[in-house]
């Protein structure tokens, strides 16, 4: 059975509460997502610093243009597990369209984004074999 979440009746600011609530990996992620016009909050533009209370409605535009919409259910400055970190927001993000959902699919499909790599460059494999083939000694 999980703990009950702590509500907290003072305001947090935004970057905090957006990693403790996982919408984000990091604080400092939080912060630049805030910082570059992608977080909005009651419908304003919030910077990191903002500070958020029970009710307010987040707006966050993701990769793809998609934007997620998150209404504030609690605050709480401590990290919690990520279930229970679920329970500090109602996550009221419409379903995709099926434009959408096609898309997404394409690119799931097209594989993980590489990093562009000039021709002669070893990838990380690469580099290993031929840190072994170095160390082997020459007969």
């Amino acid at each position: 059975m999980l703990k009950p979440v702590e509500k907290s009746p003072v305001p947090l600011r935004l970057d905090v509460w957006l990693d403790v609530a996982c919408l984000f990996k990091t604080r400092s992620e939080a912060q630049r997502a805030c910082k570059g016009g992608k977080v909005d909050v009651n419908g304003q533009s919030a910077k990191p610093h903002r500070e958020i209370r029970p009710g307010d409605v987040i707006e966050i535009t993701r990769p793809l243009g998609r934007r997620q919409r998150v209404v504030v259910r609690a605050t709480t400055e401590k990290h919690v597990p990520k279930a229970q970190a679920r329970e500090l927001y109602d996550d009221t993000t419409p379903p995709p369209s099926a434009e959408e959902q096609a898309m997404l699919d394409l690119i799931r499909l097209a594989g993980p984004r590489r990093r562009h790599v000039t021709p002669g460059t070893p990838d990380r494999r690469e580099r290993r074999r031929l840190r072994r083939e170095k160390e082997r000694p020459q007969n």
